[in-house]
């Protein structure tokens, strides 16, 4: 378990049983598949991304969600989770996407 009151970034993989929690960011620079809890002081404009992302758990503030059932998606591209309308969505991340990032 890692816990961070500000962004947290991991070189290397989130594999299942571990967890991270921070109060900002989470950035994943390879395979996010334990839990990842972003913006746990209630931070709605945190998010997390990851090369791989594939968590048995995703928390952004308050929200959160998992893969469904019976699907076994093992993205080939990075991704970033976020909080839009409302929801957590995932998302593509794009080159030259600071809209993603607010350090």
């Amino acid at each position: 378990s890692v816990r961070y009151q500000g962004h947290v970034v991991i070189l290397g993989d989130v594999n299942p049983g571990a967890e991270v929690v921070a109060g900002g960011n989470i950035i994943v620079m390879g395979h996010l598949r334990g839990v990842a809890h972003a913006g746990a002081g209630g931070n709605e404009s945190a998010l997390i991304a990851a090369f791989r992302l594939n968590p048995t758990q995703l928390r952004i503030a308050n929200h959160i969600t998992r893969a469904p059932d019976g699907e076994n998606p093992d993205p080939e591209q990075p991704e970033v989770a976020r909080i839009s309308g409302g929801t957590v969505i995932i998302e593509r991340y794009h080159p030259g996407g600071s809209k993603y990032f607010s350090f």
